[in-house]
């Protein structure tokens, strides 16, 4: 179910961008470092959305992959916590036979 509301709601930003921009079809003069060019605001727009959306994508990429990395580093430590108890758990469950003194 939120994955269906993730997609209506990037159809419906998309849609929104697409008629903002249907809307703004004049040219606009686009500075660069080495230069100026004059391009349609509509291609300004969508580059700049197709430009929001590479970046918010590779940093949530990122951000999942450190979060795998601390997932599987936890597993591990989990696993060796718990050999840990099993082997205390064997210990107190093994019988201690005390020798009695004789005197």
């Amino acid at each position: 179910m939120k994955f269906q509301w993730a997609l209506l709601l990037g159809i419906g930003f998309a849609l929104i961008v697409a008629v903002f921009a249907v809307i703004n079809v004049d040219p606009v003069t686009v500075n660069y470092f080495f230069g100026e060019a004059k391009w349609p605001l509509i291609l300004v727009i969508l580059s700049s959305v197709l430009m929001g959306g590479i970046i918010v994508g590779s940093v949530g990429l990122f951000r999942m992959f450190v979060l795998q990395r601390e997932v599987k580093s936890l597993k591990k430590q989990n696993m060796a916590l718990e050999e840990q108890l099993a082997v205390k758990k064997d210990l107190q469950e093994d019988p201690v036979y005390e020798i009695e003194d004789m005197h």
